[in-house]
């Protein structure tokens, strides 16, 4: 045994662990997790120097070399950021969704496929990115007084579209999806979705395990393109009850309408981070909403402002956030279904098949988790029995 492996051994057995979780799981979820937030320190600061670099070093004097017509120069600046960082962005995705992911026995792609994704997603964001920074230039040269105001404003129109279209769209790109043609699973999950009074187009397989051995679902898309999306590792892993109560789960969002509510709380984080970062811009470059040019020098200063503001306030704030939302799922599934063995066993299952850490320290809970840890939502599970006087069979 490690001494990192005998310090996790130690700590596990301070905590009263669930008796559904694997304590040797437990041990090897919490080596996972630690090295994975060591990766993702070291992406967060390499990505933030990589931007510095680009601004103090490669920015002025790539405007002298750019064509003067407006459109051609604020694409070649945009991609030529993207280009740049793209090596660095190759190598450290690599390490983390490659080498770590292989390392914990949870991928199942071999390199070749595993780029081809990397440079499909990089490819996908050379059209977003320009499209979404448009809107920010937009926004620059009609009202750049308010700016950071109309810009947060625009993204509310842009988070509905995206959440519309991506099912759709983007999602097919990187993987297979079809129509689930199993009638009893179907049927089962179908009632609960009615009962929840939810209309959805479908239900679909996504083809996960080409990438990975992990487990999801989710309720994704709105209107026309609602749909349920079951990965197969989930279904093959996963009874009908403990389906049951994911999809549950899913309507709770549903009936409390948790994605217009992240929607219109999405546009108060970026109002607040376009603000802070228009004053800190002003500081920077008071001069950078005079000229197209000071404008185009001034987009990575915004990225590295968002970045760091992200990273400092919001994120923690919104995956508080987020948690009471799912705690507030977890509790409309279990009124639901009235299944706390299967919402607890197909908790643990996820958590010991996944290695979830049940048990984050508070800092890394109020940092990074957007779901409350696992050994919360099992204890919620032997709340919502003794209050209710479940009989386990």
């Amino acid at each position: 045994m490690t001494s990192l492996n005998y310090f996790l051994w130690k700590s596990i057995k301070m905590v009263n662990i669930h008796p559904l979780l694997d304590t040797v799981k437990q041990i090897r979820a919490q080596e996972y997790e630690i090295k994975k937030r060591r990766t993702s320190f070291f992406n967060l600061i390499l990505g933030f120097t990589l931007t510095l670099i680009f601004i103090l070093v490669i920015s002025h004097p790539l405007l002298e070399h750019l064509p003067k017509f407006p459109a051609f120069r604020f694409l070649l600046f945009l991609w030529t950021l993207a280009v740049f960082s793209l090596p660095f962005d190759l190598i450290l995705s690599y390490r983390s969704g490659y080498k770590l992911e292989h390392e914990f026995g949870f991928s199942n792609q071999n390199k070749k496929q595993f780029f081809k994704d990397e440079f499909k997603g990089f490819l996908i964001n050379l059209i977003i990115n320009p499209l979404i920074a448009l809107i920010l230039f937009l926004a620059f040269r009609v009202t750049p007084e308010l700016w950071w105001l109309w810009a947060a404003c625009a993204m509310i129109f842009v988070s509905v579209v995206f959440a519309t279209l991506y099912p759709v769209v983007i999602m097919p790109l990187f993987n297979k999806y079809t129509v689930i043609e199993d009638e009893e699973l179907t049927t089962r999950l179908g009632a609960i979705l009615r009962k929840g009074g939810l209309k959805i187009k479908g239900f679909y397989l996504q083809d996960m395990s080409r990438q990975t051995k992990k487990e999801n679902a989710f309720l994704g898309g709105l209107g026309k393109t609602r749909r349920v999306v079951l990965s197969d590792n989930i279904i093959n892993n996963m009874s009908l009850d403990e389906l049951e109560t994911v999809i549950a789960h899913e309507v709770g969002h549903y009936k409390y309408q948790h994605m217009w509510k992240n929607i219109f709380l999405g546009a108060i984080y970026q109002l607040i981070i376009f603000f802070l970062s228009h004053q800190i811009m002003l500081r920077i470059n008071p001069d950078f909403l005079k000229s197209f040019d000071n404008m185009l020098l001034a987009y990575p200063i915004f990225l590295l402002c968002f970045g760091i503001l992200h990273m400092l306030i919001i994120g923690p704030l919104s995956n508080a956030v987020s948690r009471y939302f799912e705690n507030q799922a977890d509790s409309y599934a279990l009124d639901m279904t009235q299944n706390p063995e299967a919402f607890q066993s197909a908790m643990a299952g996820l958590a010991n098949r996944n290695l979830s850490n049940a048990y984050p320290t508070p800092f890394i809970k109020f940092m990074y988790y957007s779901h409350p840890p696992v050994g919360e939502r099992l204890k919620r599970g032997d709340i919502w029995s003794s209050q209710n006087e479940y009989q386990k069979t």
